[in-house]
């Protein structure tokens, strides 16, 4: 089951504080000798506001109880457009979850098993490209190139350190070929007289040597 539990909320700085300050007391429920992770095994995954309860089974009771716990005891508001039940081994079911897709796949050696297929989700993706973006665009141009890709570089590795769990290759191909294609584009267009890389050498080569990192 994924969730967002939300109550009042002054502002947007505020919110994740206030969101842990209530929902650790629904941890501690959840968690009890008379809680879901005893009778029903499940286990409770939660970041600020939103959460995913992991269960064999999502039953009547186990929803019913935390729909009561939140709404009832804790005084929240569910936020049913986020709220669904997921039964991740269904054909062609995924969960997306803190910036991550979840999906079953079938083994590619044809064993006759599936595995849990994790990987950067599309939205994440979306995000990113976004943020390169504006990272390269025309404002940028008056930056020096070394500090341009110095902030590319910073930037790239604390997106990989935080995505570089369950497989994340092709996402980090599909970035590597993006923000290549974007530096291209801007180092064009950083003066009247359109830049060109050493005689020899292709754009691609001389991105390289400028010290771009490569994920």
């Amino acid at each position: 089951m994924e969730s967002s539990a939300q109550g009042y909320s002054p502002g947007r700085v505020i919110s994740p504080l206030l969101s842990n300050l209530y929902l650790h007391w629904f941890d501690k429920l959840f968690n009890r000798a008379d809680g879901p992770a005893q009778w029903a095994r499940a286990k409770l995954v939660r970041y600020a506001d939103d959460f995913v309860v992991l269960a064999r089974e999502q039953g009547p009771r186990l929803t019913g109880w935390i729909e009561s716990k939140l709404e009832d005891w804790l005084g929240l508001e569910i936020n049913r457009e986020k709220t669904r039940v997921v039964n991740l081994k269904a054909e062609g079911a995924s969960l997306d979850f803190l910036g991550f897709t979840f999906r079953y796949y079938d083994d590619l050696q044809g064993r006759g098993w599936r595995y849990l297929h994790v990987s950067p989700s599309a939205k994440a993706l979306k995000k990113e490209r976004e943020k390169l973006h504006a990272m390269t665009d025309r404002r940028q141009c008056a930056q020096p190139i070394p500090q341009l890709i110095e902030g590319l570089n910073r930037h790239l590795r604390g997106w990989q350190n935080y995505f570089d769990y369950g497989y994340p290759r092709q996402a980090f191909r599909e970035i590597n070929t993006y923000v290549r294609s974007r530096l291209t584009q801007h180092l064009r267009r950083r003066s009247q007289r359109s830049y060109r890389p050493p005689e020899g050498v292709s754009f691609y080569e001389q991105i390289q040597r400028l010290g771009l990192v490569h994920l």
